[in-house]
């Protein structure tokens, strides 16, 4: 699984190529799904660029998306969109027009309220453990955690020498569920150590998503044009190290 995050928390300053419209995120989304993404995740926005989880800002972007692609959509409830915990459960109470999944990131307050308000609307819920925190302990002690749709091992370690290393101690701290065969894990890493831990995901076989949320650059450096392009290079990336490791 390839899961495209067509834009994060990125603004204008980060470049045209960055959708912050419904329209040009089902733009992006299509094409991104066309050059194989499986899943999409998204940060809907208000006219001016910020994050949002209004009940309008979410419907017009799930609706703009969906009459374009037919594989599931998914939205953040990152705590910078929202960061009073009680506002931010309200918000994604009164959402009329619900996502595939929503990802929650477990070391923020209010996390398992939140999940909690998810699943019982029918909403996924993608299970945001960051390392350098102590979201993988907290998702551990949780009785939510056999029923997330999947973790979502975010590797915020800045270093590309070091973050396979922190990915890989992220990934033995949560082998310690108490169900280690169940929800799947989906790895990934940020900025300067997007490709690094891609190709680590590769190697383990593991799923991970590429975008200009993650990244603005290519594997040689240069910089995306789009998301379809980042996803071709991860698709063809990820292909080339299994091929690799099944040597």
């Amino acid at each position: 699984m390839v899961q495209v995050c067509l834009n994060g928390s990125r603004g204008a300053a980060d470049g045209a190529v960055v959708p912050l419209t419904p329209e040009a995120m089902a733009r992006e989304a299509a094409r991104a799904v066309a050059a194989g993404a499986t899943d999409v995740h998204v940060h809907p926005k208000t006219p001016c660029g910020r994050d949002a989880l209004s009940p309008r800002v979410v419907a017009v972007t799930l609706e703009a998306i969906r009459a374009r692609v037919t594989v599931p959509v998914g939205v953040t409830t990152g705590a910078w969109a929202e960061p009073d915990p009680a506002a931010r459960l309200a918000q994604v109470r009164d959402w009329t027009v619900l996502p595939d999944h929503a990802s929650v990131n477990w070391h923020e307050p209010g996390a398992e309220e939140l999940a909690a308000a998810l699943l019982e609307r029918g909403v996924g819920v993608e299970a945001g453990i960051w390392s350098g925190t102590d979201g993988a302990a907290r998702f551990l002690r949780s009785p939510l955690a056999p029923r997330v749709l999947r973790v979502l091992a975010e590797i915020t370690d800045p270093d590309p020498g070091t973050a396979p290393r922190t990915a890989r101690a992220l990934l033995s701290a949560l082998a310690a569920r108490p169900a280690p065969d169940g929800p799947p894990i989906l790895l990934h890493g940020e900025n300067a150590t997007t490709w690094p831990v891609l190709r680590l995901a590769a190697r383990l076989g593991l799923a991970t998503r590429i975008g200009l949320e993650d990244t603005l650059t290519l594997p040689n450096g240069q910089p995306a044009s789009s998301n379809e392009q980042l996803v071709r290079a991860a698709v063809r990336e990820y292909a080339e190290v299994r091929r690799g490791a099944g040597r």
